[in-house]
């Protein structure tokens, strides 16, 4: 029986030639049967793609070959193409959607003037030094967060990271300029960035975790300063460090323990992502994401149900 895996990675590096780094990479793909989403900038290459297992191994040595790639860290993940609709690979401004591609610089080495990386251990260590003046910094979107986060920490109010710019920009945070700040995020990447634009406004001691909360959550499980489940990109929609994790998400109708997304029922005009407990979702008057209309449409359909 033929093994399948999934394949996370992403380098911050120059590419002269995105485009035809673009097609490299999805002519590279088709050829070995894998499917995903792969983005290219100038800035480096971001990508999740899945397939047999030894077609992974041979895209992971055949990207490797690029010069800018060859040190480039891949997880491993449970899964494979089927999780994916299809292939895409495309050339974009950014490979983290912040809306400020001019502003981003990269070298060799990586992200210029981005936060200080920490080791999972080395982020334990900061807490043991400096206790409550450390304070962690989410750079998900909000809704990510309503599952799990790091103890105490501060989640701005944005829906997509387009937002972020004008978030920590509006004075709210101010107050943390002064502080450690340890940024965090489901991989790294996201915090590559927002790190170096937080520096870039002010905030003097910027942190971020190597590997994300992954990396974390793999070394202390459900014993460190993580708490919850985590959001993930594919069909499972969230993973857990253990069986023994803390549920910190709950349900919006009934307010019972959560960390399920669903889709509101009005699939015309909403799709909202919403938290529901498997009695509320299953049930058609309450599977609305707490919309008026919503809440219309799925009154209407649970009485044509009923009829």
């Amino acid at each position: 029986m033929a093994i399948s895996k999934i394949l996370l990675y992403y380098k911050f590096t120059p590419i002269a030639d995105p485009k035809a780094v673009m097609l490299w990479q999805r002519d590279l793909c088709e050829g070995l049967g894998l499917r995903g989403r792969i983005l290219i900038s100038e800035h480096g290459i971001n990508g999740t793609v899945g397939g047999d297992i030894d077609a992974c191994k041979k895209y992971l040595r055949k990207t490797k070959d690029y010069p800018g790639f060859h040190d480039m860290e891949f997880k491993w993940s449970e899964g494979g193409a089927e999780d994916f609709p299809k292939l895409s690979v495309k050339v974009r401004d950014e490979i983290v959607a912040f809306g400020v591609p001019g502003e981003l610089k990269v070298d060799d080495q990586g992200v210029v003037g981005g936060g200080v990386h920490l080791k999972p251990e080395e982020v334990n260590e900061l807490v043991e030094k400096h206790g409550d003046e450390v304070v962690f910094f989410d750079g998900r979107n909000a809704m990510e967060a309503e599952i799990g986060r790091f103890r105490d920490a501060v989640v701005p109010d944005v829906e997509t990271t387009h937002d972020f710019i004008a978030e920590i920009e509006s004075g709210k945070y101010d107050d943390l300029k002064d502080k450690p700040v340890v940024t965090y995020c489901t991989g790294g990447i996201r915090c590559e960035v927002l790190s170096s634009l937080m520096i870039n406004r002010g905030f003097k001691e910027v942190y971020q975790i190597d590997g994300g909360i992954v990396r974390y959550g793999e070394k202390y499980g459900n014993k460190g300063l993580w708490e919850g489940s985590l959001y993930v990109f594919d069909k499972r929609m969230h993973m857990e460090f253990g069986e023994d994790y803390k549920r910190v998400g709950h349900c919006i109708h009934c307010g019972d323990p959560s960390n399920k997304f669903e889709h509101c029922v009005n699939e015309d005009t909403c799709r909202e992502l919403v938290l529901m407990c498997p009695d509320c979702h299953g049930s058609v008057a309450s599977r609305h994401c707490g919309r008026e209309d919503c809440r219309q449409v799925a009154a209407e359909l649970a009485a044509a149900e009923a009829r």
